[in-house]
């Protein structure tokens, strides 16, 4: 089973402290340092379109990009009905990234970046990301650190809610420098019955020296790196690392 295909049904119940004001509060002050004012945003690997409805609702014009056909269809579902402009949403994987125009912005949250699992699939995606941006504008993006995949291994997980509840183990290779979440998940149909699905998921540990470098090779100048939702450089042991690269202008 493609990953996100039977968690795109409880995803939204699993991931509720996520706390995506929080997030895009974070986005706003990075786009505020900008030259450039911020208005046309991709939220590259959108998911269910958590956040993309939080920058809709702020007034951004946005574009919701995802390969799961399952997490679009919520997404869309999600963002029925806002006031303003629709998001509109698109399905596609960032290395084949393919907008009808320019934007001011490109976000990728929540470790998506560490999905692709392919090194020179992540650099095609970072130049199609440069290539729709508008002279001066912001790739923002987040990764789990090695470290943090690294402890992961061996490690049991579950969570839990009223109507879903998943059990995920972590396994590391150093080798292939993965690591492999398999999934259990269980959830509570629209009828009252119970539905279990099986899922596996793989996360790529890129040392952030190498993204910096796919970054420039992609066209990418002015790139810093922040500690998690902190407007400062990453501290020892930091878990999360977030990226700001701007296209010259």
């Amino acid at each position: 089973m493609e990953s996100y295909e039977f968690l795109a049904g409880c995803y939204d119940e699993l991931t509720q402290d996520v706390g995506y004001a929080r997030w895009a509060d974070y986005l706003e002050r990075h786009f505020a340092r900008g030259a450039l004012r911020v208005h046309t945003v991709l939220d590259l690997a959108c998911g269910t379109g958590s956040l993309t409805r939080e920058l809709a609702l702020r007034g951004y014009e946005m574009i919701g990009a995802d390969r799961s056909e399952e997490m679009l269809s919520r997404a869309a579902e999600k963002c029925r009905g806002l006031a303003g402009e629709p998001p509109i949403f698109l399905h596609q994987p960032m290395e084949k990234l393919d907008l009808y125009g320019t934007i001011d912005a490109c976000v990728c949250c929540l470790d998506s970046i560490n999905y692709v699992t392919r090194p020179k699939i992540l650099q095609k995606a970072f130049e199609r990301v440069h290539l729709f941006l508008m002279p001066g504008g912001l790739f923002l993006f987040d990764v789990n650190t090695p470290e943090k995949l690294r402890n992961l291994d061996g490690q049991m997980f579950i969570d839990e809610t009223d109507d879903a509840y998943c059990v995920w183990r972590a396994e590391y290779s150093p080798r292939r420098r993965i690591c492999t979440y398999g999934m259990d998940i269980f959830r509570r149909e629209d009828d009252g019955r119970w539905a279990r699905g099986e899922e596996l998921h793989e996360e790529y540990a890129y040392e952030p020296d190498e993204l910096e470098e796919y970054l420039r090779a992609a066209g990418f100048r002015r790139i810093r790196r922040y500690g998690e939702l902190k407007m400062r450089p990453p501290g020892p042991g930091e878990e999360r690392v977030f990226f700001a690269a701007r296209k010259d202008g």
